[in-house]
């Protein structure tokens, strides 16, 4: 089971990895899709940093239960605003590896996310 658990953060940290580097190469791009996104001004620019940061915590196994319950609630908040944004009819770019996903908000956004979450989860109880 610890090795299910060590495999899931790592798979994890790397999905964070990428995603807050895929941002940072964005430049100007990313900002602007964010709050397209509707993601709070103040979290923008420190966002691709964050998830840097927590990424490398999650490969190294730095404080692995707080990283992957961290994880676990970045990722519930990132799926409560597309969520939000579905419901309310709207589909703007998805902003969450920058220019690498530029298509629109759908359904696959969500089951896409309950995956991670489903990692974090493992890597929080392994």
């Amino acid at each position: 089971m610890a090795a299910v658990g060590l495999l899931a953060s790592i798979v994890l940290g790397f999905v964070f990895l990428v995603s807050g580097a895929s941002k940072i190469a964005a430049g100007p791009a990313w900002p602007e899709q964010a709050r397209g996104l509707g993601a709070p001004s103040f979290v923008v620019p420190v966002l691709p940093w964050f998830e840097i940061v927590l990424g490398a915590v999650l490969v190294m196994q730095v404080v692995p239960v707080l990283a992957a319950a961290t994880a676990l609630v970045v990722l519930v908040l990132f799926t409560a605003l597309i969520a939000r944004r579905l419901v309310q009819g709207q589909h703007p770019p998805c902003a969450c590896f920058g220019t690498l996903s530029t298509k629109p908000l759908g359904r696959g956004h969500v089951v896409r996310n309950v995956a991670f979450m489903a990692l974090a989860v493992a890597a929080l109880v392994a």
